[in-house]
């Protein structure tokens, strides 16, 4: 089964809400994917309509046929490294604030692929 794939890393938004958007659009086709992304409204949407994008233009890039043909065969986020910052508060105290950011991957595969599990 030919496959491509494309990987954004270290992405500034919490693994937990772009997971949300990720469930969206796995096992779907590739154009019906890119209309659920343009209208979901939330900021995860962006950045993952952005590397699905990518990762059409790789199978392209290795002729796997056209776009249109193509699914979602995979698509995951990954937790990336956590920016640990503090927000001071009264009497001296401080906050912890956790930055969390992710690795999002996603797989097309060509056409006449079964979907996988």
């Amino acid at each position: 089964m030919p496959e491509a794939k494309a990987i954004l890393r270290f992405v500034r938004i919490a693994p937990r809400k772009a997971r949300a958007v990720v469930d969206l659009i796995r096992g779907q086709q590739v154009p019906h994917a890119l209309t659920l992304l343009k209208y979901t409204p939330r900021s995860a949407a962006k950045v993952v309509e952005k590397v699905l994008r990518s990762a059409v233009a790789n199978a392209e890039q290795k002729e796997m046929g056209d776009s249109d043909e193509m699914r979602v065969s995979r698509a995951y986020v990954d937790g990336g490294p956590t920016y640990k910052r503090f927000r001071a508060r009264s009497m001296g105290r401080a906050n912890p604030i956790h930055k969390r950011t992710s690795h999002i991957t996603i797989v097309v595969e060509g056409a006449g692929t079964a979907p996988r599990k």
